[in-house]
């Protein structure tokens, strides 16, 4: 009788020294935050996926704290160079980092080129963790487009190499513990970055239902950052803002446009190719010859680098390419040799995919803004603006000094409290 009375107790006192263990009781609350920034891309996220798809986490965040209409990517509206603009407040003919793909020293940048990602010639101005950093300030980064290269000697004091294979919530609880250090260690300012919906809308369209499943997915990463941030006391300390690069269009691989039906390929030094933007670098003495055969062709928009619109912030710097042809949403402008190597290794050719990198005047290339924390007004809907304004915002959070931009805080100071 007196074992069954006791039983019970000794199973509690197991279990409450488990949970110890394992830290679920044991999670010290942070009570000297300083003011910190999170900074969450979501790759490939388009505008109206919150109201599309209905992902909980983020409509609360957004609820309760801000939300743009839609944030406006630079032009060309790929990843790389909107990542950087979203962290150096620069459009990309400024930056430098003027597609996923990019001609200079004698050579092309590209996002598979691990040596020079990483090597910091390519990368001009001044991303916010090398700003944190100089006046500072600590930051940790798990993924996001130049965190692993020594932009001006200086790398994120805690930072991953790139790898996709990494679970997210391994991302998000090794953020957390980033928080749990000494004040004097802690960082201020922190990325993390998701490609689910990037991947899925890439394959499948942004109407798909592995598109939608890519929302949920990352809904429940931002979920479980939430909640380890709760759990710490610092949930409503705070500030996360949520972004991505650039949304994501519905294209028919038949729609093709072939730019060897209407020039000799051989009167250019370089061509750069993505099917949304082709950047046209002509040997000497080619350029109006290139241009007279291209100029006027269906689907694809072709302009000299100084005839590109002024609203696209996109003909100045030197690494423009002279011609640069953008296609028409929905479309591919391409070469027949390159078609026929991409359609030769696919199983289903002609099934609708997804692809970005269009012209930013279309609603379906309208990025994502969200950001809830103590420096953000509660249920405001902010006008849709410039994802160079990012960066003016984060460095007014966290007392920097910003670098010289092209943002103005002007334009986005009603979303702060």
């Amino acid at each position: 009788m007196r074992y069954l009375v006791c039983r019970p107790k000794i199973a509690v006192l197991l279990l409450v020294i488990g949970l110890l263990a394992s830290g679920a009781f044991a999670q010290r609350r942070i009570r000297d935050l300083k003011p910190t920034v999170i900074l969450i891309s979501l790759d490939g996220f388009r505008s109206d996926y919150v109201d599309k798809y209905g992902p909980p986490t983020l409509k609360s965040l957004a609820r309760t704290g801000v939300r743009a209409k839609w944030m406006i990517p630079s032009f060309p509206t790929k990843t790389f160079p909107n990542h950087y603009t979203l962290v150096t407040g620069l459009y990309p003919e400024h930056h430098g980092i003027v597609e996923n793909n990019v001609y200079d020293f004698g050579t092309v940048f590209s996002m598979s080129k691990l040596a020079e990602v990483e090597n910091p010639r390519w990368w001009l101005g001044e991303p916010i963790w090398v700003t944190a950093e100089r006046q500072g300030q600590h930051t940790g980064a798990y993924f996001f487009p130049a965190t692993a290269t020594p932009i001006e000697g200086i790398l994120p004091e805690h930072y991953r190499r790139y790898n996709g294979r990494v679970p997210n919530d391994l991302r998000v609880d090794t953020l957390l513990s980033w928080l749990d250090v000494p004040q004097k260690e802690r960082p201020t300012f922190l990325t993390l970055y998701f490609s689910d919906t990037d991947d899925a809308g890439h394959e499948f369209g942004p109407d798909s239902e592995e598109t939608k499943y890519a929302v949920w997915n990352v809904d429940r990463n931002i979920g479980r950052l939430v909640e380890g941030l709760r759990k710490r006391g610092i949930d409503r300390q705070v500030n996360v803002i949520i972004v991505s690069d650039h949304g994501m269009a519905a294209v028919d691989p038949r729609n093709a446009v072939f730019l060897d039906d209407h020039f000799n390929f051989d009167l250019a030094d370089k061509i750069l190719w993505t099917n949304e933007i082709v950047q046209i670098f002509p040997k000497a003495g080619n350029l109006d010859a290139i241009y007279s055969k291209i100029k006027d062709i269906d689907h694809t928009t072709c302009w000299k680098k100084q005839d590109i619109p002024a609203r696209l912030h996109y003909n100045d710097g030197p690494r423009v390419a002279p011609i640069v042809c953008s296609s028409e949403e929905g479309w591919l402008t391409t070469s027949h040799a390159r078609y026929k190597s991409w359609n030769d290794g696919q199983d289903e050719p002609f099934r609708t995919r997804g692809a970005h990198g269009y012209d930013n005047k279309y609603a379906s290339m309208r990025a994502t803004f969200i950001a809830n924390g103590p420096a953000f007004k509660r249920g405001y809907v902010a006008e849709p603006f410039a994802n160079v304004e990012v960066y003016n915002v984060m460095c007014k959070i966290l007392a920097l000094k910003p670098a010289a931009n092209d943002g103005d805080l002007k334009h986005v100071r009603g979303m702060l409290r």
